[in-house]
Order: structure tokens, then sequence, then C-alpha cells
């Protein structure tokens, strides 16, 4: 068995400064990590010197600056495609973010290769951006959409997939890990099923990237998309990979500068993967923060970051069981570090409130998943989401926030 680091709570939490702020005059306890996660030193010391030192803009000059920026820029795109396992780097696209990833891969794929009466497949348990661009493509193209049902757990039920798909199945678009429940899905599985009957399958990797070690050839999936600032990178840039043979035979996604070939009023020619999909000035100081991200992450170890988020879920997950009329939406056998609930007689906006002033941030509402919602028969939830730089010490300052709400509306 491989070996973990060693894991040094009060180095890491040093990392990132945000930790020692406080919320309404209390210590910032942050569990919104699914929402976002803090950025280390790492990163804004990065994106600072860039912008201080280094700042032109990429792939327009002949001059120093412009050509060491777009070196730098590439030099990301390939660390990424081995953050991912990518076979090439040519098969990773810059975009804003996972949702801009599946937009893209419904307007640039699904438009042009689904017919009328192909089907699309997702789970009840997905994000509404990994809904919604399918149900559109639906409305414009005379499509139908299926959706592969969980147990009570949380889980897939994965032989319901199984009879879901047929020879009419042209894509398959699940998430890697339920942003609602923590629900970590079979995606090998998954893919395997859907390639069998044919189809594709785009994996929404938001949640799954920051927590889990991601092989997307290992998954043989056709498309993989995540955020950067859910792993530790700033906003406003995400990544979308897609197999080559499918990249080059997809239409541009947007038109502008840099995804062309050539252009004259008579015709146009594009330019290939990848650049054909990232038309205009890239988020270039973004991207190269991401690096700075996917390189900080590197340097702790997956392993060792999932043993610390195991341990976390572990200690949440007892810690609040034990609190009277308190319930935990999504118990599956593997989840990543999240524990949604609700309270008897307690709205989670009214949960949220309280917790906010005691300087506890958690997510509460129906976290851009309402079918996840309906399917469990709540309105909404409570969301407490860990990172490795959480201490056990505030999941016991979350537990007597909860009581404290218990205190006020009972």
């Amino acid at each position: 068995m491989k070996a973990v680091p060693a894991f040094d709570i009060a180095k890491v939490r040093a990392d990132f400064p945000i930790l020692s702020a406080r919320m309404n005059g209390r210590p910032l306890v942050y569990l919104d990590n699914a929402a976002t996660a803090q950025k280390p030193l790492a990163v804004i010391e990065r994106m600072d010197r860039f912008l201080r030192t280094e700042y032109a803009n990429v792939h327009r000059g002949i001059y120093t600056f412009s050509q060491e920026a777009t070196r730098e820029c590439e030099r990301v795109r390939g660390l990424v495609a081995r953050f991912l396992n990518a076979a090439d780097p040519s098969e990773i696209i810059f975009v804003r973010g996972a949702t801009e990833a599946i937009n893209l891969v419904a307007a640039s794929y699904g438009r042009k290769a689904l017919k009328t009466g192909d089907e699309i497949v997702v789970t009840e348990i997905e994000h509404h951006s990994n809904i919604v661009p399918w149900q559109r493509l639906c409305e414009e193209k005379g499509l139908v959409l299926k959706v592969a049902p969980v147990n009570d757990r949380g889980e897939l039920d994965l032989e319901a997939f199984g009879r879901l798909l047929s020879a009419r199945t042209y894509l398959v678009a699940v998430t890697q890990v339920s942003n609602a429940l923590g629900s970590v899905l079979p995606v090998e599985e998954i893919t395997k099923l859907a390639h069998h009957a044919g189809a594709a399958v785009l994996v929404d990797g938001a949640q799954g990237a920051p927590h889990l070690p991601t092989d997307v050839r290992a998954l043989d999936c056709d498309f993989y998309c995540f955020s950067g600032h859910k792993v530790y990178g700033p906003t406003g840039v995400g990544v979308l990979y897609g197999k080559r043979r499918l990249l080059d035979a997809m239409d541009p996604y947007q038109s502008g500068g840099d995804m062309i070939e050539s252009v004259s009023f008579e015709r146009t020619t594009y330019a290939k993967p990848p650049a054909k999909f990232e038309a205009g000035t890239p988020a270039f100081v973004e991207i190269i923060g991401l690096g700075a991200a996917i390189e900080y992450l590197q340097g702790i170890g997956f392993d060792a970051i999932r043993e610390r988020e195991d341990e976390l879920l572990k200690i949440a997950t007892e810690r609040l069981s034990k609190i009277k009329g308190l319930r935990i939406i999504g118990t599956a056998a593997e989840k990543a570090s999240l524990v949604s609930f609700v309270l008897d007689g307690v709205h989670p906006h009214d949960v949220g409130t309280v917790l906010n002033e005691e300087g506890i941030a958690v997510r509460a509402g129906h976290h851009c998943a309402q079918p996840t919602m309906k399917r469990f028969g709540v309105p909404a939830t409570t969301r407490a989401s860990f990172a490795f730089y959480n201490a056990p010490e505030e999941i016991e300052v979350l537990a007597h926030g909860i009581e404290k709400v218990f205190g006020i509306f009972r």
C-alpha cells in the first residue's frame, strides 16, 4: 500500500490566509467548500506576481512578455492534461467553468450529432447545469431525456440505469460526485454500460476533481469538466477534456479571434482543437492561477487529501447524527466530504442565518439541485462541506451552533 504523507494541519491552514479571519466577531469556520474553495498563498502570490511583473496578452505578440505568457498558459494546459491523465494537451480546453463546458458540449457536439428521437440519460441527482442544457437541446431537436433513479441513500440504481439504455441512447451525462448529497457515482461502470449501448459519456467533475484523483483514460469517458475555483484556484476559469477524435468533429462553440485558421468574406476555416473552442482573449491570469492551484494540490497529494477528508466526513456524520431532530439527507456508502441535513421544524435558511451569527459559513437552499430535493421530499437542506484544511474542532463548533438553532426555534 502506498504510504500517505504526514498531514500537518497547522501548516496547511497557514497556507490559507482567510482561515484566520473573523466573521461577525467570531473565528471563521468555513464549511461551504462545495460552493467554492478558499485560495492558498501559492495561488494568490502567483497571480499577483504575474500581474505585477509578467502581464501581457497571450497568442498576440512577438515581444518577450507576450511569448512568455503564452508559454506559461500552454505549460498549464500540459499540467492539466497530466492532472487528468489525458492523452494529449490538445484535449484540454479552457472555459469559464464546468457550466460553460457542459453548454459547449451540448451546443458543439449534441446539436450536430443528435437527431430527432435520440435519447440523453442523466441521473436524478444532477446539478441544474447538467440538466438544463440537455433539456433545451431536447426541446430544440425533439430528443428524449431519460432520468436514472437513485435509492433512498442517494446511490445510483445501476440496474435501472442499464435498463434505460437503448439503441437510441446517444449521450449519457452524469455527475462524478453529487453536490447536494456527496454521493460518489460509479462512473467507470456507467461508462462501460453506456459505451456498450453506443452512447458517449460526459462526466461533470465539478465536485469530483477537488476530492478524487481522476484518470480520464481509465474512466474512458468522452468528456470531463471541472471548475477552477472548486480546486482552490480562481473563478472564471475551468476545463473541458474531450477525446480528440470527438473534438475534431465538433463545430466551434463561439466565433472570433484565435479560433480561426483563415478568414475572408467568402469563407472562414477553423483552427484545430483546442484553439477552435477558445475564441477571444482567454482568462490567462486565471489559467496561470489554476496551474498554481493544481501544483499546490499535487504537493499535498490526493492520497493525503482523501484520507483527511474521509476522516472529517466520518467525524461530522457521527457527531451530527447524535443531535436529536437532525436528519442527514444522503447516506451513500461512498461519499465525498459533505453532509446535507434538515432540522425538525426549522427551515434551512433559518439554520444558515443563526450559524452565520456564530461565524459558521454553510450553504442553505436547494443547491441548484431541485430535482434532488424533490426526490428526497424536502424543499431545501443545510449543507456543510469540508476541505482538507478544515479541523475536527470546527465540526464541534458546527454541532454547538446547530444545538443553538434548536434552542432558539423550539
